[in-house]
């Protein structure tokens, strides 16, 4: 009885020990990887505008009958920020804001900007810092782009003075401009589409993507990950990533609100816009069918232009 009670005694003791070592090993992992994944998010590929980019969106201003011009500002944090400014010859009087997503740079947001531009609206296409040929080491998610965009609405109104300033995002860009309406910003209204709610949720829902699965998965066994991430980006790089939330500043503008996202959006599932939503029932929120993210200027391009241009 005392060898059988001894053998239990080991065996509990090794089995413990055994587990101790797979929580700390887990803990390490979740740690090395929260690192990577927060140097990963912060500093996305950049796409470097090309000389054929230029030149073709040169052409089509010229085509369009539009001036077209670079334009520059210099951030409060000495950041370089570029952007194109193109006037129709016969313009409405009113100007827009086209703000791309993660990786990209203005030339993703030409489509929008060809619909825009016949119907006489003065557009500006900004470079996000840390994009294209804008200056910046990362990107904050709208943590700072937030007040770039104020600035660049600033410069607008003083050297155009539009009648009217409006808003149009994707994806980041969407988020970013979000943002913005919290910080002071004057728009007539905007337009996001396959926004994120806050930062905290899509990075539940990006844990979960590699599998197929939805964002529990980041908010149980991942969590640490997602904490450890967080905790990389404030001593880092002085970001609390907590506060990038569009949700919290849609919540408490009353500046019209066009939300925009696919149902079939697997990047940005379409739960962030209604949560969006829910937060400010003055906002609409058109859920396409059958759009993907970003998809509802080709799958539904008559409905996008009569609501976005309405």
């Amino acid at each position: 009885m005392v060898r059988s009670l001894m053998r239990t005694r080991v065996y509990v003791s090794r089995n413990f020990r055994r587990a101790l070592l797979g929580i700390f090993l887990y803990v390490v992992f979740c740690a090395i990887a929260g690192v990577f994944v927060a140097d990963a998010s912060l500093h996305p590929a950049r796409r470097e505008l090309t000389d054929t980019e230029i030149t073709a969106a040169r052409e089509y201003a010229h085509e369009a009958s539009a001036g077209f011009e670079d334009a520059s500002l210099t951030a409060p944090d000495g950041v370089l920020l570029r952007a194109w400014l193109i006037r129709p010859n016969h313009g409405n009087g009113d100007a827009v804001i086209l703000l791309h997503g993660v990786a990209n740079n203005r030339v993703g947001m030409t489509g929008y900007a060809r619909l825009l531009l016949a119907h006489g609206f003065t557009l500006l296409m900004p470079d996000a810092r840390a994009h294209g040929a804008s200056g910046g080491a990362f990107t904050t998610y709208g943590l700072i782009e937030r007040d770039d965009i104020r600035q660049w609405v600033d410069s607008l109104e003083a050297r155009d003075h539009p009648r009217c300033i409006f808003g149009l995002g994707e994806s980041m860009g969407a988020a970013q401009l979000l943002q913005s309406l919290g910080s002071g910003v004057h728009f007539c209204a905007v337009a996001a589409e396959s926004s994120f709610a806050n930062f905290r949720e899509i990075a539940y829902d990006r844990m979960g993507q590699p599998f197929g699965i939805g964002p529990w998965f980041g908010r149980t066994l991942l969590r640490p990950l997602v904490e450890f991430a967080f905790l990389r980006a404030r001593w880092k790089y002085g970001l609390d990533m907590n506060r990038v939330s569009p949700e919290d500043a849609v919540a408490a503008t009353s500046i019209p609100v066009l939300l925009i996202h696919g149902q079939e959006d697997s990047n940005i599932p379409v739960s962030h816009s209604r949560r969006i939503h829910a937060r400010n029932q003055h906002t609409q929120l058109w859920e396409v069918p059958d759009a993907i993210h970003c998809g509802a200027i080709g799958t539904a391009p008559q409905e996008f232009e009569r609501r976005v241009v309405g």
